[in-house]
């Protein structure tokens, strides 16, 4: 990631203070930012899964278990056992 820039957001004031007591002092920024990404990361996502569908047959079942394992770093095969 390139270097940080400043900005200001207004937040639910419950949830931020959740967040402050959970990561401790010097922690929220960096909380916030990993969010963020993961939130970039699951738009792209349902983007290449929506472009995918338009030209191919939905996906099934099966094949988003499979994927949702392999973001998890799941470790079971598709059938669920253990690997």
């Amino acid at each position: 990631m390139s270097g940080s820039k400043k900005y200001s957001i207004s937040l639910p004031e419950d949830l931020a203070e959740t967040v402050r007591t959970h990561v401790g002092p010097g922690g929220f920024s960096a909380y916030v930012a990993e969010a963020l990404e993961q939130r970039v990361a699951m738009d792209k996502l349902r983007e290449i899964v929506a472009d995918f569908e338009t030209d191919n047959d939905p996906l099934s079942r099966a094949e988003i278990d499979a994927a949702r394992a392999v973001l998890r770093h799941d470790q079971r095969d598709s059938d669920g056992a253990a690997a």
